[in-house]
């Protein structure tokens, strides 16, 4: 998403030639390929781990952190360097997020009039605040000292960073719809005065 804003605002007469079908197959193989290996990756070995400490996670569904929790001691390095592969993969497409905004933002202030920019933030500004809540929370959860962590905290965290996101992504991309925000003060007006 961050690659196509860079290249809608950026190389405007480029776009059609930079992100045609082809172009658009191609990152989103690499994106469900990316995630489904590293996934795959880490059940596996999540698997081949030998659990001391029971088998009851502290959590709704489960995290790595918290079946690491009750692995043996010494025998969850490979899942450690699972992780940290993981982290290095996010930390890079992360780098590469906040270089195409840090792009964008350099272009999009040298737009002279004020409908232009405002234009040009507004198809910007949903999907930086997405991804933003996305990895805040995520590193919230995957890095918080263990002295930190509570069952009921980890919990709300996980809810945070895997439910809230996309559940509100759609309601962020819409709310840019002209006709959905007339529909929403409609709803609120009608609401409002059922209840007088």
């Amino acid at each position: 998403m961050a690659y196509d804003r860079y290249v809608a605002i950026c190389r405007p007469l480029h776009y059609g030639t930079l992100l045609g079908n082809r172009a658009c197959v191609h990152m989103a193989a690499a994106a469900w390929g990316s995630a489904l290996l590293n996934s795959l990756l880490h059940t596996a070995n999540t698997f081949s781990i030998p659990l001391c400490k029971g088998n009851a996670v502290d959590q709704f569904f489960c995290e790595i952190p918290q079946i690491l929790k009750l692995c043996c001691s010494h025998s969850y390095l490979r899942e450690v360097g699972l992780l940290v592969v993981s982290v290095s993969l996010v930390f890079g497409c992360f780098v590469f997020i906040v270089l195409s905004y840090v792009q964008i933002f350099r272009a999009v202030l040298r737009i002279p009039s004020e409908q232009g920019r405002h234009k040009a933030f507004s198809t910007c500004l949903p999907h930086l605040a997405v991804v933003s809540l996305f990895i805040s929370t995520a590193v919230f959860a995957y890095l918080k000292p263990p002295s930190f962590s509570s069952p009921s905290l980890d919990v709300v965290v996980a809810v945070l960073y895997s439910v809230v996101p996309p559940a509100v992504n759609p309601l962020i991309y819409s709310m840019r719809n002209q006709e959905l925000k007339d529909a929403l003060k409609k709803l609120i007006q009608s609401a409002v005065f059922q209840q007088q």
